[in-house]
């Protein structure tokens, strides 16, 4: 059985069953994405496209930024893979599709209340 290796290159365990500790690629890539949710813009354009497909024109006035800010911020959540993209005509379309993300986003909002503290548990 073949060992997977740490970041100082040494021999690790290798990864176990659903359920059990993290890899350390696993917590890298889950950090990168909850930094990149940790922006609050980011964050609603990715509860926005949750909930309905729109353009970057749409996304923008929802979230009170300009084009050219919401365009680069659909271009760092595309590239993560969190938000996808369909062309039609002149016009390019952003919504969130993954199950997971989908999961993510309603298991959060779930957890807040409207007022911003924590929502007590059911």
């Amino acid at each position: 059985m073949l060992e997977a290796s740490t970041p100082s290159g040494l021999p690790g365990p290798e990864p176990g069953p659903p359920g059990s500790e993290p890899t350390q690629p696993q917590l890298r890539s889950a950090a990168a994405t909850f930094a990149l949710l940790g922006s609050a813009p980011r964050l609603h354009l990715a509860w926005l496209m949750a909930h309905e497909t729109s353009d970057v024109g749409t996304l923008a006035r929802r979230v009170g930024l300009s084009i050219p800010t919401t365009s680069q911020h659909l271009a760092k959540l595309r590239l993560a893979g969190i938000v996808s993209a369909r062309r039609a005509g002149r016009h390019t379309y952003y919504t969130v599709e993954d199950p997971h993300v989908l999961t993510m986003l309603d298991q959060i909002f779930g957890h807040i209340a409207p007022d911003g503290t924590l929502a007590p548990d059911p």
